[in-house]
């Protein structure tokens, strides 16, 4: 326990206290403009290592912070193993932790609470922080640092404007902007991208198809296969076990339709594929975080409805040896065209976010800005020698 003036910042240790965690997140964000509540399963499920498989490398310490006998704030700091193993100019590597799940009613509680994960950290051997991570950079990672006049899309984090200045205070330096592009689906692309596009489906080697969710568990095993090649080399990365591969493809399964999900082939080997989900959070806006009494019918409703405003696309990937081609290129903008109509023709959508990108990822820029989309979000993860 440790203590800041008139802040008590205690460890979450207990289900009560788990729930007092959970229950500040929403009280605090409840007047932030534009913040949708995610479902409180899915936040204990987080913090629970039977269900959240990143416990079987990470240890997680959340942290709530409390004055006058209020609880004010919380945060969490954990430390990735499999991320300490990572190249130091990765983003992360022997001796950096994290700490992510900040919320807090000021500016004081937040310094109070960045400092004891801080501490822990210390005691933990770490010499390096990077945050905010919530839990793992497969979560929601970053603080958003742009983009607050609209709701975020479904599995992307949302903050208030103070927030960075917290942390900034606390004596934090950028480390890695993250992008998210908005993109109008309702246009045709440029005639360029439409000449590279009929120019792959004239080519005997590719072949563009929809995932087979009768065969989920295969497809899926394919998918995370080619993403961790081909994000191997990105800032911040960090492998996906196969417990946390099935995982997500358990998580993601309720999304998935197999007109979004499109795997290119070259010459009948898998080498990209881009995945595309209706934004769940069109259902989860009205719901305030709860499936009881009826937010369940309704969910249960909207997933086999599944009319969708917008759709994101949080995960695509081309084979490290296939990147830095034309080829590259050519498969992206077939997998992004097809899915493109899919998704306009069978949800009704009218636009399309495309990310998290990385700032200094070159190729997917280039994608981005070819088709026509512009940044509509930005997320800062910052760093800090301990």
């Amino acid at each position: 326990m440790a203590h800041s003036n008139d802040i008590t910042i205690s460890q979450v240790k207990g289900k009560a206290a788990l729930s007092a965690f959970i229950d500040i997140g929403y009280r605090l964000n409840t007047n932030t403009p534009n913040w949708v509540p995610p479902l409180r399963q899915e936040q204990f499920d987080l913090f629970n290592p039977k269900k959240n498989p990143f416990f079987e490398h990470a240890r997680v310490q959340p942290m709530i912070a409390t004055r006058a006998g209020r609880i004010v704030g919380r945060i969490s700091a954990h430390i990735d193993e499999l991320a300490l193993t990572q190249p130091i100019e990765q983003g992360f590597g022997p001796g950096t932790g994290n700490w992510g799940m900040l919320d807090a009613e000021d500016k004081n509680v937040a310094q109070a609470l960045i400092a004891a994960a801080e501490d822990w950290l210390r005691e933990q051997g770490m010499s390096r922080a990077v945050g905010p991570l919530s839990l793992s950079i497969w979560d929601e990672p970053g603080v958003l640092t742009k983009g607050f006049d609209h709701e975020p899309i479904v599995m992307m984090g949302h903050d208030h404007e103070h927030k960075q200045d917290w942390i900034k205070a606390a004596g934090y330096k950028d480390a890695k902007s993250l992008y998210t592009y908005d993109l109008d689906i309702l246009k045709d692309f440029p005639p360029l991208i439409q000449r590279i596009v009929k120019s792959g489906e004239r080519s005997e080697r590719i072949n563009i198809r929809r995932v087979n969710k009768d065969k989920f568990d295969q497809e899926a095993a394919i998918l995370m296969g080619i993403l961790n090649d081909a994000w191997s080399k990105n800032w911040g990365f960090v492998p996906l076990t196969d417990s946390e591969i099935a995982h997500v493809g358990k998580k993601m399964k309720p999304l998935v339709r197999e007109d979004l999900i499109m795997i290119a082939e070259v010459e009948g080997e898998p080498v990209a594929f881009m995945m595309t989900i209706p934004n769940l959070n069109e259902a989860l806006r009205s719901l305030d975080g709860n499936l009881f009494p009826l937010g369940w019918a309704k969910l249960l409703w909207w997933l086999r409805n599944c009319r969708s405003h917008s759709v994101r696309v949080p995960l695509m990937g081309v084979s490290s040896k296939f990147q830095n081609t034309r080829l590259a290129s050519q498969l992206a903008f077939m997998m992004i065209e097809y899915i493109r109509r899919e998704a306009v023709k069978n949800y009704g959508a009218v636009r399309g976010e495309i990310g998290w990108i990385l700032e200094d990822n070159q190729g997917m820029v280039a994608i981005a800005d070819a088709i026509g989309a512009t940044i509509n979000r930005e997320y800062m993860i910052f760093e800090k020698s301990l």
